[in-house]
């Protein structure tokens, strides 16, 4: 087998096609959930805050000496980073579960119809027989 119809057989396997566009539509809901906490709630996070911005914290480790600038020990931005991710997370959770009563919704099961109440038998000669009957139409039976 050629390398090339390898390749083919490889490529245009359906789950490798599947997957391919999985990671496009991730990338662009990527793009939509950075947008929204960044442009969206880190600016009413900022107005609750009072605009403090918790980026800018750090530690001076080593002061600016001439031309080289000071160490800094930027924990700021490693919080921030960490409020980015629980945001983006708990916006990508809230997205999976609208998704999930989307989903629950039109494919829920229709409920089953109840068991039909079991018929009456006759005690003597166990044939079927109308629930209101006083007399069995088959053995002339005396019911009770």
């Amino acid at each position: 087998m050629s390398f090339l119809k390898e390749f083919k057989e490889f490529a245009m396997r359906g789950n490798v096609f599947d997957m391919a566009v999985g990671v496009v539509i991730g990338s662009t809901f990527t793009a939509i959930v950075n947008s929204l906490v960044g442009n969206i709630i880190m600016p009413l996070v900022s107005v609750i805050t009072g605009g403090y911005d918790i980026a800018s914290l750090g530690v001076e480790l080593a002061p600016a000496v001439g031309e080289t600038p000071a160490v800094v020990l930027g924990y700021g931005a490693f919080l921030s980073a960490i409020v980015d991710f629980l945001l983006v997370a708990f916006v990508l959770f809230l997205f999976v579960k609208g998704m999930n009563k989307l989903r629950e919704k039109s494919h829920k099961k229709e409920e089953p119809a109840p068991a039909p109440a079991p018929k009456r038998v006759c005690p003597f000669c166990k044939m079927e027989i109308a629930d209101d009957a006083t007399r069995c139409p088959h053995c002339t039976s005396v019911l009770e």
